[in-house]
């Protein structure tokens, strides 16, 4: 028997019985939805904490020498105490770092931890809990802005302590709307500002704006605020290659500026994007651990009702399988022929399967501020299972058709 007639005769089958196959598909065609929308979601966040998120907070090829390190949990008491003995990082060892990586674009000294909220007023309008940032001129080198009015901030502003501000887009667009900001006067606790610039809309991420604060001279937001718990020094370098070699003479400088001796530990953090990177893979990596066991049950269940069906078809068709054999279908021809149709079946329910998760993927995709990318390995996987399904649970129905005696077949009604 030729394997094309082999084929049309399992899709002719399939067809015959479409509510019995649309049930038998079912489980499949779930489990393997499942897989594919779960995996496009998690890579989407993957790539989307790599691309916004973590170049956002941090910067593009930049790294942060910081007092408190970046993490997601809390501390234990041992820890919080020992990070509460460090010195805070100063302007001596921003000038330290920047003195070590010659080659960086950019070396800026922020204010950190607490990130202090505020009322931003121009005439009767206000703004409301908008973050504050203290920063020197080179951290909008670090962050990439660009500026749609304006100017940024310079060294000349930190230095002489100038009452100047830079907005946010979104701050910006709420305060002043259609009216020119550039020059207009704002207040932050009850402190007049002038506004130097208004930074380009950098958009949102998973429903977080990024655009909704104020950045003043960190010489002027320490008058404003007092000094940080954590104040931070953020290094921009050309290409991501010069991170490293960078990072190891900035940790050298300021061991160095903080007299450290050989033995001691650091008493300052240098971390990358690739921390808040290394967190989000650790718990992808836990929701990649149980996504396996629900598919698995699925496409067990979905085989199952296969083999059942199966066996079912087997019981229904015994007679046909009795003329087959009599006009001269070798025992391999039928076991074939019913091992196509299992397989035709599961692989089907993988197809469309496939289909529902793309579909599912891109439904939350537009509902919600979750990503989703479809990877091909994981449409290669589905389809993989779908496939071995049929021959897994498809053999012993598929052998004991084989096995059945031609005249006690025709005998059968």
């Amino acid at each position: 028997m030729r394997f094309t007639d082999v084929l049309r005769t399992a899709f002719g089958q399939i067809l015959a019985n479409k509510l019995r196959s649309a049930f038998t598909l079912l489980g499949i065609i779930v489990s393997v939805a499942f897989l594919v929308a779960v995996v496009a979601v998690i890579q989407g966040m993957n790539a989307y904490v790599k691309e916004n998120v973590a170049d956002a907070m941090i910067g593009a090829n930049a790294f942060q020498v910081r007092r408190i390190p970046i993490r997601f949990g809390l501390f234990d008491d041992d820890q919080w105490r020992k990070i509460q003995r460090r010195p805070r990082i100063t302007f001596a060892d921003a000038d330290a770092v920047a003195a070590a990586v010659p080659e960086a674009q950019a070396v800026a000294l922020t204010s950190g931890w607490p990130t202090p909220l505020s009322d931003v007023i121009w005439n009767n309008r206000t703004v409301g809990d908008v973050l504050i940032f203290g920063v020197t001129a080179p951290y909008q080198v670090v962050q990439d802005y660009r500026f749609t009015q304006g100017r940024p901030l310079t060294d000349i502003d930190v230095t002489e302590r100038r009452p100047v501000a830079v907005l946010g887009a979104d701050v910006a667009e709420k305060l002043f709307g259609g009216a020119e900001p550039i020059g207009r006067h704002i207040r932050i606790r009850g402190d007049r500002f002038t506004v130097a610039g208004v930074i380009e809309k950098k958009g949102r991420v998973l429903g977080q704006s990024f655009d909704g604060f104020v950045l003043l001279p960190l010489t002027t937001f320490e008058t404003l605020y007092g000094r940080r718990k954590s104040t931070t020094i953020s290094v921009k370098m050309p290409e991501a290659v010069d991170v490293a070699p960078g990072m190891t003479r900035a940790e050298e400088a300021m061991r160095l500026a903080h007299a450290l001796r050989p033995t001691e530990e650091n008493d300052f953090s240098i971390e990358t994007a690739d921390a808040l990177i290394d967190f989000w893979k650790n718990l992808t990596r836990v929701l990649f651990s149980v996504v396996p066991a629900i598919v698995a049950i699925g496409i067990v269940v979905g085989g199952i009702v296969i083999m059942n069906i199966m066996l079912m078809a087997v019981t229904e068709r015994t007679r046909e399988i009795g003329i087959r054999k009599s006009l001269g279908a070798t025992a391999r021809d039928i076991q074939r022929q019913f091992l196509a149709e299992a397989i035709a079946l599961s692989f089907l329910g993988g197809v469309l399967g496939v289909v529902a998760g793309i579909a599912f993927a891109a439904l939350v995709a537009v509902a919600s501020p979750l990503p989703a990318r479809v990877t091909v390995w994981s449409v290669g996987v589905a389809l993989a299972l779908g496939a071995s399904v049929g021959v897994l649970f498809g053999v012993y129905p598929a052998s004991r058709a084989a096995r059945l005696d031609p005249i006690a077949a025709m005998r059968a009604e």
